[in-house]
């Protein structure tokens, strides 16, 4: 679809009311030195009634886009389901013929979920799906021109990882002229796995990303990164193929940020880095690597920047 907004390197979106696996539903406010741009031509129609990505000048293939997590804020409510097992959705269909949706209202204050009278989760909102443009063949499209949003890939999308909450970035490599960003998939927490099929799925009041493009960096997959992690993905069908994916990534970040030897990036990943399921039931399963940085002195540590 024809892009519903151009932004600038540096600029902030705004994105209010984002849904549940709904991509761009609505239009995004934009902040540029705080002064509001939005360059959308939709006479006689609401706030909510587009949808499309939004592109980023100059952006082109072989460039990464930064994207900072500013502030991620749920409705004060979610539900968490999974499907009839006829539908064949979820790790256990078989075992779960019966569909179920549970409600849990949530305590935005205390950042908790009332699962049942005596069982509360802490909330970690994140959005499940943000990513761009996807590169061609990566995966059969559903018509011309037209791909899934379910399965995620090296344009990143529906990752699924919990740990892109506040505060944390994603890089994702740009596969199409403009990048082209979605959005969606808004969720108050979810454990790694994400077994039923959904997370506690949730409405954000407010999504608020900064985007920051990096020219010509080639990143081949998407990385992310938090105070304490780097975090690097493994996507394949087979679970064991993310995992020697994740292992390989792993290993050739280590090897060129930390200007160590694949091998010793090897044995470092055996001792040190934590390789995690992220999601077994978006078509494409996910492991995803945690790099501590901890482990790293602070002169290095500085020095290990994804781009």
């Amino acid at each position: 679809m024809p892009p519903i907004l151009t932004v600038e390197s540096g600029d902030i979106i705004s994105f209010p009311d984002t849904w549940s696996h709904f991509l761009n539903e609505m239009q995004p406010d934009v902040t540029i030195d705080t002064l509001a741009k939005l360059r959308v031509d939709n006479p006689g129609k609401g706030p909510h009634s587009i949808i499309g990505p939004i592109a980023v000048n100059k952006a082109e293939p072989g460039d990464v886009l930064e994207i900072r997590y500013q502030s991620i804020r749920p409705y004060e409510w979610g539900a968490v389901f999974n499907n009839p097992g006829s539908l064949g959705t979820g790790l256990l269909p078989q075992d779960y013929a019966q569909g179920q949706i549970k409600y849990v209202d949530l305590d935005l204050g205390a950042m908790t979920g009332k699962f049942m009278p005596n069982i509360s989760i802490p909330l970690k909102p994140f959005q499940g799906t943000l990513g761009v443009a996807p590169p061609d063949g990566y995966f059969p499209p559903l018509s011309p021109g037209v791909i899934s949003s379910v399965p995620p890939g090296p344009h990143a999308g529906n990752l699924d990882l919990s740990e892109l909450s506040e505060g944390s970035t994603l890089y994702i490599p740009v596969w199409k002229p403009g990048a082209l960003i979605y959005t969606g998939d808004s969720h108050a927490v979810q454990g790694d796995g994400e077994i039923s099929l959904t997370a506690l799925e949730t409405r954000m009041k407010e999504l608020r990303i900064q985007i920051i493009l990096h020219k010509q960096e080639n990143l081949a997959w998407p990385v992310a990164e938090t105070d304490t992690h780097w975090i690097v993905i493994g996507l394949d069908k087979d679970l064991n193929a993310a995992m020697t994916l994740a292992a390989r990534n792993a290993i050739k970040f280590l090897a060129t940020r930390a200007k160590i030897s694949e091998l010793d990036a090897y044995a470092l990943c055996s001792i040190a880095v934590s390789f995690r399921v992220t999601q077994v039931v978006d078509i494409v399963r996910g492991v995803h690597a945690l790099i501590p940085k901890a482990i790293f002195a602070p002169d290095l540590r500085h020095e290990m920047t994804v781009v």
